[in-house]
């Protein structure tokens, strides 16, 4: 009775708390928020000055007492304190457009593999950040219900979800993950890889927004369409600023070796995959979530080196987030898929 009274009175949210992008889902609204995982912090006062969109501009552009930091690397917590404003933030915000008078129930996805002591971080941060009641998922499984998999059926499906940090390879069946891998190799190494480049192959230093701005104008994994680009940075020579030209085949070799590490993840996993599940993997395929299933040309030259056809979801950055919701919608079906309640987490 207490719990069917709590729902007329609180939101039930769900949260893909990414790397480089945190998403939102209202139960009923669906996804209301979208925001980078940026937060920016004045140093002498320790007050959170900005969360997501206009930390972001903020990053490479602060004076000395302001510092804009991302408290996720590779998919876990590494600032915990600025974890809990940011989801404080966005709880409160999510909260406010549809208000209710409960604190809210919340879904969060994390990355497979988690650890107990980043599980009991995630939980923690929420739980201050305001949430009544907070359950866990992992990302992989919580794309596929998103994208309406058959994860509770006898059928093996595989899903890659390339987000900012990590990318999570999961083969599902009978709601359960079979096989998975979790590589820290994702958007943030994509662009790492293109500053390295352009510092030795070009001699200028270039930031990360500028890296993740090349990426997403010209990057691609495989030869078309020639593309070119304007990039500004410092000449490591002269210390003056300097614009060079850059295609789509600098890109190309820039990503491609952590392309190829990728790929293997991808070959490890299936070659570890029960003969069963792996025959149905190859009649219905791979599918690609994540923000990095939209680098161009990935999809191709998966589906070329594996002999599996390769599937990139729709809207493939919010599936995570809509997976969440269809939890919410019906926990109870889905509280087998949960990795963490209030009741098994390790504790403090």
């Amino acid at each position: 009775m207490l719990e069917k009274f709590y729902r007329y009175i609180s939101n039930d949210i769900g949260i893909d708390l990414g790397t480089s992008n945190t998403l939102v889902y209202l139960k009923g609204h669906g996804i209301v928020i979208n925001e980078p995982s940026v937060v920016a912090v004045n140093i002498k006062t320790n007050q959170i000055l900005a969360v997501g969109e206009k930390a972001k501009e903020m990053l490479g552009r602060t004076p000395g007492h302001i510092k804009a930091v991302r408290p996720l690397v590779d998919g876990v917590i590494s600032d915990f304190e600025v974890t809990e404003e940011m989801l404080s933030y966005l709880i409160n915000k999510a909260d406010k457009m549809y208000k209710k008078l409960g604190r809210p129930r919340v879904v969060v996805g994390v990355p497979s593999g988690i650890t107990n002591v980043e599980t009991r971080a995630v939980y923690d941060a929420s739980r201050s950040a305001g949430a009544r009641e907070v359950y866990l998922v992992e990302e992989p499984m919580a794309a596929a219900i998103g994208i309406r998999l058959p994860i509770k059926d006898p059928v093996g499906s595989m899903i890659i979800d390339i987000g900012g940090g990590t990318t999570d390879i999961a083969v599902i069946s009978l709601g359960g993950i079979v096989k998975s891998k979790n590589l820290k190799i994702a958007g943030d190494r994509l662009n790492n890889d293109i500053i390295s480049f352009m510092r030795d192959e070009f001699k200028i230093l270039i930031g990360e927004t500028t890296a993740e701005y090349v990426k997403m104008s010209i990057g691609s994994v495989v030869p078309g369409n020639y593309m070119e680009t304007e990039v500004r940075g410092r000449d490591l020579l002269t210390g003056l600023p300097r614009e060079v030209a850059v295609t789509d085949s600098d890109i190309r070799e820039a990503i491609l070796p952590a392309v190829r590490e990728l790929i293997d993840g991808v070959k490890d996993v299936l070659e570890n995959t029960p003969p069963e599940v792996l025959s149905d993997i190859m009649r219905d395929g791979i599918t690609l979530s994540g923000g990095g299933a939209l680098l161009v040309g990935l999809s191709e030259l998966l589906e070329r080196v594996l002999r599996i056809p390769i599937y990139v979801v729709e809207d493939p950055l919010s599936a995570v987030a809509r997976g969440a919701g269809i939890i919410l919608d019906d926990l109870d079906t889905y509280k087998e898929v949960l990795i963490s309640t209030q009741n098994d987490l390790p504790p403090r």
